[in-house]
């Protein structure tokens, strides 16, 4: 006997409230649907973009190491997309259909992928406070309501971690160098660190969102909180490798128990999630390239299946 409509989402509302995991092959409702495709294709472009600013210096890597390093971490940003695209296929997504409003713009990925890496410290500063982000706003999801999205997070975060590691190493050994060497780190940083917090979304009584992927258990933290862990985790590090942030206003608020921080830039944030950022068009027209010129590899693989199919 079919379950009526409201017994469904009885169903659905009582795995929630246990805390339990939605798989694919429970009913969920339509809104839940489009929260989880739209937060995991964002997710999974913001990936297969972000391969773009570090891809940018493969080729002029100082050593052998550092090339084979960013190789590495790379195609970590390619493998992490492809695990998000699949899981966004559980909830009947199409991957094809995801990469046309991709490159069309219907749909977004991370506002921090629309910046330029100038000097190779950003490689630096992008594993220690890019994805130190990423990281802080990643864990929670390891936990969230939707089984595959939970898992695919478990793989994601551990090899963030590992990146993040390595980009504070890569700065350590600059700060440990020559006085351009520290300059380039504190410039890169400058540059990074107030994008850096924009990647949470923006704040709370601004976010169309919040409120109900809180209520679904999609997200367990909110955009300010995860922002505020993420300044506090910062302060300490950034003290040790010796640069500062330019915020005149960050100090530390004993009765909060936090550091206390200055306004971000929320004008800017919106105009970059618009279009107009400095690397917007640049590169969303080299994700368009790439899928127009990996065509015939698509093609040749859907004939190789007919063909295996046939036999």
């Amino acid at each position: 006997m079919t379950a009526t409509v409201p017994a469904l989402e009885e169903h659905f509302e009582h795995t929630i409230e246990r805390d339990q995991r939605i798989e694919p092959r429970d009913w969920v409702p339509e809104g839940y649907r489009k929260t989880m495709i739209r937060q995991i294709a964002q997710h999974a472009h913001s990936e297969i973009i972000g391969m773009q600013p570090e891809g940018n210096w493969i080729t002029r890597a100082p050593s052998l190491r550092r090339k084979a390093i960013l190789l590495a971490k790379v195609q970590d940003e390619a493998g992490h997309g492809l695990y998000l695209y699949s899981a966004a296929a559980t909830l009947g997504a199409d991957r094809a259909d995801l990469t046309d409003k991709l490159i069309t713009g219907r749909q977004k990925y991370s506002s921090i992928f629309n910046y330029p890496t100038l000097t190779f410290a950003d490689v630096g500063v992008i594993g220690w406070l890019v994805d130190g982000a990423a990281i802080c706003n990643q864990v929670p999801l390891c936990r969230s309501s939707y089984g595959p999205y939970a898992r695919a997070m478990i793989r994601i975060c551990k090899e963030e971690s590992f990146h993040q590691r390595q980009g504070y190493e890569l700065l350590m050994t600059m700060m440990k160098g020559t006085d351009q060497q520290r300059e380039m780190v504190q410039e890169a940083v400058n540059r990074w660190w107030w994008p850096s917090l924009m990647m949470f979304g923006p704040p709370d009584a601004d976010s169309p969102n919040t409120a109900q992927s809180m209520a679904w258990k999609v997200k367990r933290h909110t955009n300010d909180e995860l922002r505020q862990r993420f300044v506090d985790m910062s302060v300490p590090q950034a003290e040790a490798l010796g640069v500062t942030f330019p915020d005149p206003d960050l100090k530390w608020n004993a009765e909060r128990g936090h550091y206390d921080f200055g306004a971000v830039d929320w004008d800017e944030f919106k105009n970059v999630l618009k279009g107009n950022g400095p690397c917007n068009a640049q590169r969303i027209a080299h994700r368009r390239r790439a899928h127009e010129d990996g065509a015939w590899v698509r093609e040749a693989a859907v004939a190789h299946a007919g063909k295996k199919e046939r036999k």
